[in-house]
């Protein structure tokens, strides 16, 4: 979210950064919007201050014993008057914060320009894809294969872009959510937590999922109580700290959590229906910091390096691109994307995705620290996949798959798995 002022005075500048991600600024609308705020707040202040006037001299004449008939007569129209401006002015706030809210974050210069996947810059490569003797098979027929991935049941408990994991499979999944977790909190510093998977709507708009992204979510309730699934676990780690100040010698903060998320995917129309890379439900570990604004740009890159690091003890294939400011997410600033290789499909595909916001999401939390001044002042926030265990369980496999149908494990999953190989007939072997 938006301070309203701050867009009217860079004026051409947040038009022309807007632009860049294909959002045209309404200018005059903000700042007409802006000016009737601010004149209703002055016209209601000296409304207030007549009144006041007014009702200390009812009690004068009343005193002196004199007629104050009239007196009382303009202490009504006065009464009136507040309360019509103080409706317009609730109408004209909502006029307002609804217009702030629908605004995207500023991209960053640093974002090279474009609207698609087809502009992202290519920062670099890490890994040899693999050079199979053979025709590789893709996750699906290797799972279902082995008996690790069950698509069919799960469509008939859920319907499509569900998976049901058993046996080998499900303990890849929960072996690498736990080195992820190891990853993240005894090497990168982040703090577990365990949180909610429901959360309320102030909640989703903290962050800048809502109002935007509503068709996305998946909702429930019960009798007037409204709940929102969390699309990812950014939506309840970052609003931990909502409407708080965090002392300035606590930051940076570290945050990590694995969780359930839940996406309708909406707006995919029918892409990557096949298989585990783009679900309803999935799970993800996920890392988030609070910074200073000043060390923002530098925590990003810190960042993108704990995402990698995951991949690395994997020895995976990918690489890492930035991406174009009209390819960039609503909230955020600039975005590096880390894809990963998969062979099935003879390309990289996205497989983290890890963001600075700059203040937006924490002015839309309010989320704030003091600065030297001691007065406050709103932190920056980041967060980032570090990783989606499916999406990482689908590389896996088609990069770990060998000629006779079984899957050699990296040694890195060893300890939490007990076993390094799984059979051409999902059996495990050590």
């Amino acid at each position: 979210m938006h301070d309203a002022r701050a867009l009217i005075e860079m004026g051409a500048e947040a038009v022309r950064r807007l632009a860049r991600r294909g959002y045209s600024l309404d200018l005059s609308e903000l700042e007409s919007l802006q000016s009737r705020r601010n004149q209703n707040i002055r016209s209601a202040d000296e409304l207030r201050a007549e009144s006041k006037r007014v009702a200390s001299e009812v009690q004068q004449t009343a005193k002196q014993g004199g007629d104050i008939s009239k007196l009382k007569e303009r202490a009504r129209e006065l009464k009136d008057q507040i309360r019509d401006i103080e409706a317009g002015q609730v109408h004209v706030e909502e006029q307002l914060r609804d217009l702030l809210l629908s605004i995207p974050n500023l991209p960053d210069d640093a974002a090279p320009d474009g609207d698609s996947e087809d502009f992202a810059v290519e920062i670099r490569r890490v890994g040899t894809p693999p050079a199979f003797p053979f025709e590789p098979k893709d996750h699906v027929d290797l799972g279902e294969g082995m008996g690790l991935l069950d698509f069919a049941r799960a469509t008939k408990l859920s319907g499509p872009r569900f998976a049901v994991s058993r046996g080998a499979g499900a303990a890849l999944e929960r072996a690498l959510a736990t080195l992820f977790l190891d990853l993240h909190t005894r090497r990168h510093g982040y703090v577990e937590h365990a949180v909610p998977y429901l959360v309320t709507r102030k909640t989703m708009t903290g962050t800048g999922q809502l109002p935007k992204f509503e068709e996305d979510l998946f909702k429930t309730g019960v009798a007037d109580r409204e709940l929102f699934l969390i699309p990812t676990a950014e939506v309840p780690l970052t609003n931990l700290y909502a409407d708080e100040i965090i002392p300035p010698a606590e930051l940076p903060l570290a945050l990590t959590a694995h969780t359930p998320c839940f996406r309708s995917e909406a707006g995919s129309y029918g892409r990557d229906t096949r298989g585990l890379i783009r679900q309803h439900q999935f799970a993800k570990v996920e890392i988030v910091q609070m910074v200073d604004p000043a060390d923002a740009d530098a925590t990003l890159e810190t960042m993108v390096g704990h995402a990698e690091a995951c991949l690395k003890e994997l020895g995976l294939a990918y690489r890492v691109v930035k991406l174009a400011a009209g390819d960039t997410g609503f909230s955020a600033q600039l975005t590096y994307d880390i894809e990963v290789w998969i062979p099935s499909q003879n390309t990289y595909r996205e497989i983290s995705s890890v963001s600075n916001f700059g203040t937006f999401q924490a002015r839309r939390a309010n989320i704030r620290t003091r600065g030297e001044d001691g007065k406050p002042k709103l932190v920056a926030t980041l967060n980032g996949s570090g990783l989606p265990i499916g999406r990482t369980l689908a590389a896996l496999l088609e990069q770990c798959q060998q000629q006779d149908g079984s899957i050699v494990l990296p040694e890195s999953l060893v300890p939490y798995l007990g076993f390094r190989r799984i059979s051409a007939d999902g059996t495990p072997e050590a």
